[in-house]
């Protein structure tokens, strides 16, 4: 953060208030610096909105209008998906017709869905190959022999 009226000589100092200013988000009084004081976790908080205000350090009065910004909490792929029923237990009928629907599972990834591939879920078989296998988008499993 700097204010056009900051000369360098401590004259201006810089105020953060809002979400989490003075915890999780600090100010550098002096320099208009911001930092975090932790890690972010956009599973807990999406954004932060912050106001800033640059004032005259001798008179208190504000050098500028007071700032809005949102500090937006960007994803990583921190939460691996997780199966909404289970365990599945499906019994196939003797003489079953290969490509036979067996089942469909679903999973559900607690990553931001709009940003990269994160919250992606691919579906693949560790066991049972080449008697089932599933659609990788789906989740669909099938009976192949």
């Amino acid at each position: 953060l700097h204010s056009n009226s900051d000369k360098g000589d401590g004259s201006v100092k810089y105020i953060l208030t809002g979400e989490g200013a003075g915890t999780i988000f600090i100010i550098d009084d002096t320099t208009g610096d911001i930092h975090s004081t932790k890690s972010l976790d956009r599973e807990q908080k999406t954004h932060y909105v912050l106001h800033a205000q640059a004032i005259d350090r001798r008179t208190n009065k504000p050098l500028e209008p007071e700032s809005e910004f949102i500090i937006k909490v960007q994803d990583i792929n921190d939460n691996a998906p997780k199966f909404t029923d289970g365990p599945y237990i499906v019994t196939v009928p003797e003489m079953s017709e290969m490509g036979t629907s067996v089942l469909q599972v679903t999973a559900t990834d607690a990553d931001d869905p709009t940003y990269g591939n994160s919250a992606r879920v691919v579906y693949s078989i560790l066991q049972g190959q080449p008697y089932f296998s599933v659609d990788p988008k789906t989740g669909k499993n099938l009976f192949d022999m």
